[in-house]
């Protein structure tokens, strides 16, 4: 799980921030806050997502895959997967994403 390793590698008080998905609200993310007393859940406003940094990778996700014309199934999951490693791998893209959100300049 994403959050285990996450609390692996970082020290002190922990806060991430997630939208109101429904898998954002489970038992297991209830049961590791139990056994994590470091990690804080934050959740953005519902129907916010100006401030929800992961609006802008699917932005760049989508452009990138406006001019791809797959043959194919599998060609279009590679065209996205391609697309989201690209975004990934980019420190610049993703600060981007981040700085363009209405986040408080604190959690930038």
């Amino acid at each position: 799980m994403f959050l285990r390793e996450l609390l692996r590698h970082l020290r002190g008080p922990v806060i991430v921030l997630l939208d109101n998905s429904s898998t954002h609200q489970g038992k297991p993310l209830q049961q590791l806050l139990r056994q994590h007393n470091r990690l804080h859940i934050e959740h953005f406003p519902s129907y916010a997502p100006e401030l929800n940094p992961d609006e802008g990778v699917w932005s760049l996700a989508k452009r990138a895959l406006a001019n791809s014309c797959p043959d194919d199934l599998e060609e279009l999951v590679e065209d996205v997967i391609g697309s989201i490693n690209d975004i990934r791998t980019s420190r610049q893209k993703l600060r981007g994403c981040i700085v363009q959100s209405d986040l408080p300049s604190f959690l930038r």
